[in-house]
């Protein structure tokens, strides 16, 4: 059980990526890219450059690949082209840390999004790419977070990050959930910088939650409400969905991203 976790959790080779588009109308194109002399991946789907585009950031842990099943189906692909990407440190074979930074990430994704078209662009964050996408000054189309980790004050800490903090443990734990560990322990601090200015973005923001997230809490959406004008800020509540709702759900959430392609 111990081998087949280490294993499920490990960011996948190229290959391996790519086999998982088998029968998929369009296969993305899959490039290394640079930032700040770091190299990261990404993934690519640019058919129409007239359509919309839908990026998306994952959270911790996490990587590219879980938005495949968004960028296999055949109503978004009709819709928009898209593009996902490894942040630093979830990367297949990365040997960079996790930066641990809100701000870096922020930098970064604007790099990615310099050459689209901010009125056609739709940025996606799950978890804890809510606030980097959220942090985003840049005007896009529209924001959706997905269960986003926003707030400091409800940030649970599980007590198997202690596995990491004990030195005599933290050889039990893989390397990208080491890399996880870090970016989770800072990420309350780090939280504190900038929860206090989310309503400084431009942009118009979704926020689909499900009740029932244990990792990422339902309240931090609230939160979130309580900083906007109607007008800019929608909520959207999953009923009785966990934090893995982008995927138990994945129609509902289609149904809100297609709605923000209109």
């Amino acid at each position: 059980m111990y081998f087949l976790f280490w294993n499920f959790s490990t960011p996948k080779s190229d290959i391996k990526i790519l086999e998982k588009f088998s029968g998929s109308a369009v296969i993305p194109q899959l490039t290394y890219e640079s930032f700040r002399d770091f190299n990261y991946r990404k993934l690519s789907i640019v058919k129409d450059t007239t359509l919309p585009t839908i990026v998306f950031v994952h959270g911790t842990i996490g990587s590219s690949i879980d938005f495949i099943e968004y960028m296999k189906d055949s109503a978004l692909l009709r819709n928009a082209n898209m593009i996902s990407y490894d942040r630093i440190g979830y990367n297949y074979r990365d040997k960079n840390a996790v930066q641990e930074s809100i701000a870096f990430e922020r930098d970064m994704l604007h790099a990615i999004l310099q050459n689209l078209n901010p009125e056609k662009t739709i940025v996606v964050g799950y978890s804890y790419g809510g606030p980097i996408a959220l942090a985003l000054q840049k005007r896009v189309r529209s924001i959706v977070l997905l269960a986003p980790a926003v707030y400091s004050k409800v940030e649970p800490m599980p007590w198997l990050l202690n596995l990491y903090e004990w030195k005599l443990t933290r050889w039990l734990v893989p390397p990208i959930w080491q890399e996880a560990s870090k970016e989770k322990l800072s990420h309350k601090h780090d939280l504190q910088l900038f929860e206090n200015t989310w309503k400084s973005t431009p942009n118009n923001v979704v926020s689909i939650h499900g009740t029932k997230d244990r990792i990422v809490p339902f309240e931090n959406s609230l939160f979130l409400e309580e900083q906007f004008p109607k007008s800019q800020f929608e909520l959207i509540s999953i009923p009785d969905a966990g934090h893995g709702f982008i995927w138990s759900k994945f129609d509902t959430i289609k149904h809100y991203l297609i709605k923000q392609l209109d």
